[in-house]
């Protein structure tokens, strides 16, 4: 072992404890670790002069210790930070990524939509943490219980374009009762902009000549939701 190696191996064995996440997780149980302990097993390593955990409190600061803003973080913007490469920075990306799949995942019985609320939270692991814009549509049988949430259209930041002949093909192979549309807005501003009104009256008067009524249209943010029922835009 060479001097730096050793050196190297004298100051893992002299962290505290709470820089010793994985030992910690063994004795105390994943709950017990912090956000940044957590992050620190990811990236197994930090700098010469700094821990893993301590890199990590770092980036979590970066990011007002929001976990969601984190997720939102690219390979890219990960790797500016002094400690981070790209391996590392690709290993939180794939957790984060994997954290979300998991919520979307899981197994329930078909969820009833009676309020716009509950359409709120069905969009959530589609829409959340998104930079760009897209815009949904969620099918629903005559109970009104969701059938499946598809995907129209992936924009920029500023924008996405719905096709009405695309959203009523797919209700209709899908045979669904009724449509809830939703794009999201990253910047959070929940103000509908008058294409967004225009769009929703035209969709909303198709959906009548096919027997396949819009019952809302749902603007998403990270933070929150509007909905044109409940505001009475539709």
């Amino acid at each position: 072992m060479n001097h730096y190696e050793e050196q190297q191996h004298l100051n893992i064995k002299s962290w505290a404890e709470e820089d010793r996440p994985r030992e910690k997780l063994l004795l105390k149980g994943k709950a017990a670790l912090s956000d940044s302990e957590l992050l620190g097993i990811l990236i197994g390593s930090g700098t010469p002069k700094m821990t893993a955990v301590e890199l990590c409190k770092i980036i979590l600061q970066s990011v007002n210790n929001d976990l969601n803003q984190l997720a939102r973080l690219t390979v890219k913007d990960l790797s500016k930070f002094k400690g981070i490469g790209e391996a590392k920075a690709i290993t939180i990306v794939s957790a984060l990524e994997l954290g979300r799949r998991r919520k979307n995942s899981e197994v329930q019985e078909r969820p009833r939509i009676t309020s716009s609320h509950d359409a709120y939270e069905v969009l959530k692991p589609h829409l959340l943490d998104l930079p760009h814009e897209e815009f949904w549509i969620i099918l629903l049988n005559r109970a009104n219980q969701v059938m499946k949430c598809e995907r129209i259209s992936s924009g920029g930041v500023s924008g996405t374009v719905a096709d009405p002949k695309m959203i009523f093909k797919i209700a209709l192979e899908n045979l669904c009762s009724a449509i809830i549309l939703s794009h999201n807005h990253p910047s959070g501003n929940l103000t509908p902009s008058q294409a967004d009104k225009d769009l929703t009256k035209k969709l909303r008067e198709a959906g009548s000549y096919l027997d396949i009524p819009v019952l809302d249209h749902v603007i998403f943010t990270d933070k929150g939701y509007l909905s044109f029922a409940d505001e009475g835009l539709i």
